[in-house]
This record gives structure tokens, C-alpha cells and sequence, in this order.
């Protein structure tokens, strides 16, 4: 039985490695992230953990943390949705790959950088390289922030787009740097 739970927390570590990979999977984009790494693991935390191979998602839920070298994302639940077999019958090991993922409740989402996305839902697409957030999203940067009704974020393209509506206007606030860096003094 311990087996088992290896065997299916090993086949949901191999796909979230590619997942956070910004390039597709191939043996050099392995290599590479290998190198960037220095190995390091993704760590997942949750309450519990469902896998369903014959509606293809995977469920963390209750208190989930997930930490990767250069970000940390906290939620409520958090569904991958995949393709392909996560049982391969000759070689023991899975190959399936991760369409997009859903993290929802009090989304958290920080990297060593200092910037910080918040919101009630979050949605990475993997084909698209792209997540989208909603539920009173705010992405901020230091003491400068932007916020409205759904923030999304074109990792490929290095750009957002921030969208509110009648009753949630766009907000943004910059905070002028001198030279140095620092705030403007006022």
C-alpha cells in the first residue's frame, strides 16, 4: 500500500517539474531546469491528496503549499487537469501532460523577488502560458500595486492586462523612485 502512495505522489512531482517549466518538455529543457534548480525538489503540502485517472485531474485540498525554487503558492484546493495515461503498464511510470491548473481560496502567490499576486481564483494555462486571476486579484511589487476585477498575466509575453467593471474600477498606484531607487520623499 505504501507503494502505491509512492508510486502516485512520484507520478504527480514528474508533471508539476514540467508545469512550472516555462518551456515545453524536451530532454534539453530538462536539462536545463535541472541545472537552474540544482535539483531541487517542488514540494506539495496538502490536507489530502485524489487522483482520478478516468476524469484525468488531480485534487490537492485543505491548506495546500506549494514551494519551487523561486515561488511559493498557498490555497484552499488546488485541481491539475491532464492528458494522457498516469499508469504506464511497460515502464511503471506515467506520461501525461498538465492542460492547466485551478487554485482556489485565498490564492497566495510570492516569489523571492518581493512580488506578491493575491486572489480568490487562479488559472495557469500551460498551452497558452498564461494564468488568470480573479476574485478581488491584486498583483503587487513592493508598495506599488495594481487591482481590479480579473488580472491576466502573459508569461510568454512579459505583460498583464487589468480589467475591471462598473463596480470595480482598474486601480493602480505607483510610488515615484529617485535614483537611488527608493521612494520620493513627500
Amino acid at each position: 500500500m505504501k507503494s502505491l502512495h509512492l508510486k502516485h505522489f512520484l507520478l504527480i512531482m514528474v508533471p508539476l517539474l514540467v508545469l512550472l517549466s516555462p518551456l515545453p518538455p524536451s530532454a534539453k529543457a530538462e536539462e536545463k531546469k535541472s541545472k537552474e534548480t540544482n535539483g531541487a525538489p517542488i514540494v506539495i503540502k496538502a490536507d489530502s491528496l485524489e487522483m482520478d485517472d478516468q476524469q484525468k485531474i488531480v485534487i490537492f485540498t485543505g491548506n495546500v503549499d506549494v514551494k519551487e525554487k523561486d515561488m511559493v503558492i498557498n490555497c484552499q484546493k488546488m485541481v491539475l487537469y491532464y492528458e494522457g495515461q498516469a499508469t504506464d503498464k511497460k515502464s511503471e511510470t506515467g506520461e501525461f501532460n498538465i492542460e492547466k491548473i485551478i487554485a482556489t481560496g485565498k490564492v497566495i502567490i510570492t516569489r523571492p523577488s518581493g512580488g506578491l499576486a493575491t486572489a480568490e481564483k487562479a488559472i495557469y494555462y500551460r498551452g497558452d502560458e498564461k494564468v488568470v486571476l480573479t476574485g478581488k486579484p491584486k498583483v503587487k511589487q513592493g508598495d506599488d500595486f495594481v487591482q481590479g476585477s480579473k488580472i491576466t498575466l502573459y508569461l510568454k509575453e512579459n505583460r498583464s492586462v487589468v480589467e475591471g467593471s462598473k463596480s470595480d474600477k482598474v486601480r493602480a498606484v505607483y510610488f515615484p523612485r529617485s535614483e537611488k531607487g527608493s521612494p520620493v520623499d513627500r
